[in-house]
């Protein structure tokens, strides 16, 4: 549908708990792709799902024309699924294969609709995000993360929707599997809505839609051009606010003076009254019009000042004052030849397949490296982090760990308790933590007073990042080695510069998995390791 589009008018929402998200937002969303963009917590998520339908408004008006298709941030999926589960083609493929048979009934022709490519066209829409062998019958539990968001992005796609809404869909995606997504988009013909903080992405947006208290700003081209926007725009507004100050301060001198001249007049006229001889009455009515003018004049310039007042608080209120969250870490320091990890011949079998080869992983890791993992979705980083983490016992080879303690940060943010608040996820997490230590963390990580004791369940994904980080980066005592899985995963941008800041003042050492090439580059690695299906190669 060449006209797909998202129109809201007046939209209000508020969550149970009185937190009011949108309030009176007036859009239109064509047939174009659009990067939606906010930081953490602004309700981005929410919006998207008021697209979606998912939630209802409590005032105002949204509609989408056209068929729409959703997919959630961080998608909970069974583990236990097939892959045609999980793609939706399960029943009409069952069909399919009782027609081809002979045996199909009325309720299977009707079922299948006329479908009869459709095994073609599943193959084609897998190959389209980088599943080309991948067996209708396998479990999603046998899939990678990035395979698994790559397989939700597939199920969206074989529903031919006019609309599609997606919520930080690059998460877990190897560079392989982002360039897929990419040309995916690329290509297509309706209306695209992307909440993301992929900047690679955005910059593939025809538009940047920012999320803000009073609206959604609409700004034409991708990521870079709304940055170099926002720049000027608020030099502007700032510029504004500065002039607008200045006003104010003239309007009230000028009130001053204007007050101080009509008290030295009033004070001669009273003097030449009393000298003049004329009669009481005249005397009086000539004092009360004095009065009255310089009433008069004390309304015009309050009026004036009062004019100006507004201007400035409303030109204040656009410039948001940036408040970044603080992953500063705690002190450590890990001596040059200190031993933390030593392995040999490292094998871990999954069902029928062995990850890491015939002959296994063998690495050290000593002092404070600073290592960057790659590799393409599913060889096994993840689980390499867990065997490192001690998650995980080996199936084959040896592992030494030295005497540095080891903190570790899952992709899936394993945990937390989603049940429980923000203050007791941190309690539980490290409870040797004093009460004003904890109370000063997690105010710079922007849980202060009530926000501390929301329910991890009711947090946006970067917003539980940040308990994360905040439970294992600030561990008692403080650890030796990190073992970080994709921790820039839903942060907003500001959120990922204040961690590159802060990973890069660490003195400890660390091994990352990330896709994020920019991120990796700022944490200025020591190493480099790359792994493939059967083997570990340092490269760089």
């Amino acid at each position: 549908m060449s006209n797909a589009h998202i129109r809201a008018c007046d939209l209000v929402f508020s969550w149970p708990d009185g937190t009011r998200v949108l309030d009176g937002h007036s859009f239109v969303i064509g047939p174009s792709r659009t990067g939606l963009v906010a930081p953490n917590g602004a309700g981005k998520s929410t919006l998207l799902r008021l697209m979606a339908g998912e939630l209802k408004p409590a005032s105002g008006t949204i509609q989408a024309r056209g068929a729409v298709a959703y997919l959630p941030q961080g998608v909970m999926l069974d583990a236990q699924a097939s892959v045609a589960a999980v793609l939706g083609v399960e029943s009409r493929l069952e069909a399919l294969h009782v027609i081809a048979e002979g045996r199909g009934a009325p309720a299977d022709f009707d079922l299948l609709d006329g479908e009869w490519g459709l095994r073609e066209r599943i193959a084609a829409t897998l190959a389209q995000v980088g599943l080309v062998d991948v067996a209708l019958s396998r479990r999603l539990a046998s899939l990678s993360g990035g395979e698994a968001m790559s397989l939700a992005l597939a199920a969206k796609l074989l529903q031919r929707p006019d609309i599609l809404l997606l919520d930080e869909p690059t998460n877990h995606l190897d560079r392989a599997r982002r360039q897929r997504f990419r040309e995916v988009l690329a290509d297509w013909p309706g209306c695209v809505v992307v909440a993301s903080h992929d900047r690679e992405l955005l910059n593939d947006m025809d538009q940047i839609a920012e999320l803000q208290s009073t609206g959604l700003r609409l700004h034409g081209g991708g990521f870079d051009a709304y940055l170099r926007a926002a720049v000027v725009e608020r030099q502007a507004a700032e510029q504004r606010v500065r002039n607008l100050r200045g006003e104010v301060d003239r309007e009230k001198r000028e009130r001053q003076q204007a007050h101080e001249r009509a008290e030295r007049r009033m004070g001669n006229a009273a003097k030449n009254l009393a000298s003049s001889g004329l009669p009481r009455i005249v005397a009086g009515n000539r004092e009360r019009a004095a009065q009255q003018s310089a009433g008069k004049a004390r309304n015009v310039h309050a009026a004036r000042l009062a004019s100006v007042g507004a201007q400035l608080q409303d030109a204040t209120r656009t410039l948001v004052e940036v408040d970044p969250v603080d992953f500063s870490l705690p002190a450590t320091r890990v001596a040059s030849d200190r031993l933390l990890f030593c392995a040999d011949g490292l094998r871990i079998r999954q069902g029928d397949r062995v990850l890491f080869g015939e002959r296994g992983l063998s690495l050290s890791v000593r002092g404070p490296e600073r290592i960057a993992l790659t590799g393409a979705n599913g060889v096994g980083k993840t689980t390499l982090l867990k065997v490192l983490a001690g998650m995980l016992g080996p199936d084959g080879g040896t592992i030494r760990s030295g005497s540095g303690r080891v903190a570790y940060l899952s992709q899936r943010l394993e945990g937390l308790d989603p049940s429980r608040s923000v203050r007791e996820n941190l309690d539980r997490a490290i409870p040797g933590m004093p009460a004003n230590e904890r109370a000063r963390l997690l105010a710079r990580l922007h849980f202060r007073g009530e926000r501390m004791h929301l329910p991890v369940a009711s947090l946006s994904g970067g917003e539980r990042v940040r308990v994360v980080l905040a439970c294992v980066l600030h561990a008692i005592p403080a650890p030796h080695l990190l073992l970080l899985d994709e921790p820039t995963n839903h942060l907003d941008l500001e959120a990922v510069r204040q961690l590159e800041h802060a990973l890069s003042a660490y003195e400890g050492a660390m091994i990352v998995v990330s896709h994020d090439e920019t991120f990796l580059a700022s944490i200025a690695p020591t190493r480099r390791w790359e792994l493939t299906a059967d083997d570990l190669r340092e490269i760089g």
